[in-house]
């Protein structure tokens, strides 16, 4: 099979079929209130999206619980309205403690095996 035939490539189509479809051919405006961007590409579309999206939100990554002050922790761990609570059963305590033990243990290598091998399926990474 050939590079042009494969399944990957054919449900790429689709997609840029798809978008084509949706916000039609380059150059592109977005708009959101009163501001503007420009957009020569689909990539430069994306971009220009994302660049709107984020406006007034602030990001910030934490190792760990410890380094949030008490706002943040609130709004992100704390809140009722805002939390996932999952409950860990018998059945998956074996699971549960090795999973615990590869990510928060002493040795490194299990750590950076578990990043590597999931990083690709992360899903809200930001939010």
């Amino acid at each position: 099979m050939s590079l042009y035939e494969a399944p990957e490539v054919a449900a790429f189509r689709a997609a840029r079929a798809k978008l084509r479809e949706l916000v039609g051919d380059a150059p592109f405006t977005v708009t959101k209130g009163s501001r503007r961007r420009e957009a020569a590409t689909y990539d430069a579309l994306r971009g220009a999206i994302m660049d709107l999206a984020r406006e007034g939100i602030s990001l910030s990554r934490f190792k760990g619980l410890g380094e949030m002050n008490a706002e943040q922790l609130w709004e992100t761990t704390m809140d009722p309205g805002r939390r996932i609570l999952q409950r860990v059963t018998m059945d998956d305590a074996a699971a549960a403690d090795l999973l615990f033990s590869t990510l928060m243990g002493d040795k490194v290598e299990p750590r950076r095996d578990f990043i590597e091998r999931n990083a690709r399926s992360v899903e809200f990474l930001d939010i």
